[in-house]
């Protein structure tokens, strides 16, 4: 019996594979509990399907994400904090402050909370 599972299950596979098991497991324990499907012909088409998409949303992000860190490279940023008379900073540097610095910067958008 051929099924599709839904998330990892040890010591057979992982989320979204196809693999073989024996009727009894599949049928009696794998599909009631949730962890698999079974793979019929349109089960098989859609999760071709939904691994398309996944791939096409995966390849976008990292686009994205790659484009944001090819702007982030060039910048620098100042933040202003105390310091001792020897240059050791009191306190820290929060991401709020670091959030305000690429706002003013024209990196990202200012959002309201």
């Amino acid at each position: 019996m051929e099924i599709i599972l839904i998330q990892d299950v040890t010591n057979l596979g992982h989320k979204d594979d196809v693999v073989k098991v024996r009727n009894g497991y599949g049928r009696n324990y794998l599909i009631p509990q949730g962890f698999a499907i079974l793979a019929t012909q349109p089960a098989k088409k859609m999760h071709a399907e939904n691994i398309r998409q996944r791939a096409h949303k995966e390849l976008k992000n990292r686009t994205d994400a790659q484009a944001i860190a090819a702007k982030l490279v060039a910048i620098e940023l100042r933040i202003g904090a105390k310091t001792s008379t020897t240059g050791k900073i009191f306190g820290s540097v929060n991401t709020i402050q670091i959030a305000e610095a690429l706002v003013e910067k024209g990196l990202i958008a200012r959002t309201s909370p």
